[in-house]
Formats: C-alpha cells, structure tokens, sequence
C-alpha cells in the first residue's frame, strides 16, 4: 500500500469508535466523543488524487473503512420530483432548464398537491427515505412558496417519508432585509425537515458556471436553513472543467458549513446547453472523487445523485466501496434516472438496504 494511505489507516485506526469492526480497527485505539475526527487536510486530499491509478483499489478500500466507522453498513435513500420546470433566468452553464439554453427541456408550473402527493406515495411504498420538492428559477413568488408549505403539510401528515426542499434562494430580495429566515422558519413549522441547496463547485471556478448571482447567495441560504434548525443537505456538480483542486476547495468549504448531506452529482452533458460538448467524466476519476469527499467528511452523508448512470455504467454499486453511504434514486429533474426498483433492488443485493426502516426514522 502506498505509504500515504498506510498512514491514513494508522490516523483511522485512531478515530474509530468503540466496537466497530473494520479492517483498520484496533484495540486501544478509540475515538473519543469529545473528539471526533474531522477528516484529512486539503493537503492530503490533493496527495490521494494525485496517487497513480494502481492505487485506486487502495484509495476505495481505506474510504469505505472510513464510512463504515462512521456511518454504518445501511444506505440512505432520497427521491425527488421536478415540481416547478423550466423558464430559469439563471444562466448555469450545465442546466437544461435555464432560459439560456434551448434544450427542450419540459416547462411547467407548480404542480398540484395530488401529484405531489402520487410522488411521495410511490417513493414511500418502495422503502425510500426521503422525497425532495425541487422547483426551478432563483426564488418561488409568495403565492407559490405558500402553495409548497400547504403540500408540505399535506404530506407531513398522509405519508410516511422524511420531507425535503429545493426552492432555490432563501435569502433574497425582500427576505434579506427585514424577514431574514423567514421562509426557512415557515418550511421547518410546515413539516420540511432538510433543505437542498447546491454550491454547485468552487467559489474560485464558479464564474466558469454561473454569472446570474453571486457565490455568496448560495453560502448565504444554507446557513439560513441551518438557523432555522433544518437538515442542510448541500453539494455540488463534478465535471464541470474543474480542477482537483477545486473539487478539493469545494469539499472545504462545505466542512466550513457544518453541511449535514453532501449529495455528489456528475455532468450529464445535455445538448443545447454550455456544458452539452463535455464528456462524462471516468469511471475511476468519479469513484476516487467520491473517496476524497469521504475522506475530507468522514461523519456526514455522502449521496451520489444525477449523473451516475452516464458517468460510472457498470460501476454504479461501487459508490459504496467508495465511500458513499446514500444514493439519490429513481429519476432526476430532465433526465431519467434507473428504474426505480432496479436501484432498490440493488441495494438489498449489496446489503446495505435498509428493510427495517420506520416512520419515525423515515421524518428524521
């Protein structure tokens, strides 16, 4: 093994907790509560991405330790359901939905509380942990915000899954100044236990990908849905033309955060926008991405989401290997995803379905 990651057991080996049995385990060394460990450095971080290609099975074995440790043998699951498509005045270089792009991509309003609720019925029946409400453009108008936390209600109460939210800006325009929060509160009294809101990459890469608002918005909802006491679920989008090292600087900042979710997405190129010329991105070049967000996040939830199936094909079950301990199932927001069976069939074949899950775990 390459010495790096001899000496990453040896720093794991000092973190594990109590009674874990993994590979790099042993007796005397224990992570204590008051302790726990944050992760590697950005340093170390660019060193594993940089190890030659024969040490791939190395770099998945010493990740896979890492969230075995940490998060235990069962996946997390999520669903989401494209509520609100198209007209986006964003321009995100990757989005067939920005009014940018020609793309034909699908175009409609809010949906209505009975299809929402149809979605969720069907993600609940399956096993799926949480369903996501994902609407389109910067910000919902008043009249449609209001609308998502009617349904929300709706669904808190008739089905049993955990509730997410992407709704785009919280902090915006009239919410900044005045009512900072506002909305976060009135998602979280409404039944919304997580909020969804991707940096998409780098700050540092970000002008590559997006001109229409500023970093800093972004940054500035997921702290206001953590104030408000909501589950952050925060990532990115890899294959961008970013560098390691901007994989690496978004990484950091999402531990700046204190993110609680951290969902992987890969580029699907979609003709007609910016990014539709870009290959996907390797198969091993995606699974030694997904380590590195391990190793940099060893107790947070690592989900990989759109894109797997362009990007890692034959590969897909061995996010787990690579550190992943969640998986967005079921289709995406413009592009289908796997049968929603197949993906949950798979889980149980690896073992790390979770087949005992309850209500009350499903809303946490």
């Amino acid at each position: 093994m390459n010495p790096l990651l001899e000496r990453l057991c040896a720093r794991l080996s000092d973190t594990i907790p109590p009674g874990t049995e993994t590979p790099y385990a042993s007796p005397g060394h224990a992570r204590t509560a008051e302790a726990p460990w944050s992760g590697i450095t950005g340093e170390e971080a660019l060193a594993v991405a940089r190890l030659p290609a024969s040490d791939i099975l190395d770099i998945l074995a010493v990740a896979q330790a890492v969230r075995s440790a940490h998060k235990g043998p069962l996946a997390t699951t999520c669903g989401i359901v494209n509520a609100k498509s198209g007209r986006c005045g964003e321009d995100c270089a990757f989005c067939a939905q920005s009014s940018h792009h020609d793309t034909g991509a699908p175009v409609h309003a809010l949906l209505g509380p009975d299809a929402l609720l149809r979605h969720a019925e069907e993600l609940a029946r399956a096993g799926v942990r949480r369903f996501g409400i994902v609407t389109s453009g910067n910000a919902l108008s008043e009249r449609e915000f209001d609308a998502v936390c009617q349904v929300a209600r709706l669904l808190r109460d008739r089905v049993d899954i955990g509730l997410c939210a992407s709704l785009g800006q919280l902090v915006t325009g009239s919410t900044e100044s005045g009512n900072r929060g506002e909305r976060a509160r009135r998602l979280k009294d409404a039944g919304i236990s997580s909020y969804h809101h991707n940096l998409e990459t780098a700050r540092s890469f970000f002008p590559q990908v997006c001109t229409t608002h500023p970093y800093d918005d972004d940054i500035a909802t997921v702290r206001e849905a953590a104030r408000a006491g909501l589950r952050t679920c925060c990532g990115g989008i890899l294959g961008l033309g970013e560098t390691w090292e901007h994989r690496v600087e978004l990484a950091l900042t999402l531990r700046e955060l204190d993110v609680d979710s951290i969902p992987l997405n890969f580029l699907h190129p979609v003709p007609g926008t910016r990014l539709g010329h870009r290959s996907p991105l390797p198969p091993m070049e995606a699974l030694r991405a997904i380590a590195v967000f391990r190793l940099l996040h060893p107790g947070r939830d690592i989900l990989v989401c759109g894109g797997r199936e362009t990007t890692l094909g034959q590969w897909q079950s061995w996010v787990f290997a690579a550190g992943a301990n969640g998986l967005m199932v079921g289709n995406y927001l413009t592009t289908a995803g796997r049968a929603l069976a197949d993906d949950m069939d798979m889980l149980a074949t690896l073992g790390v379905g979770d087949v005992s899950r309850t209500g009350e775990e499903a809303r946490a």
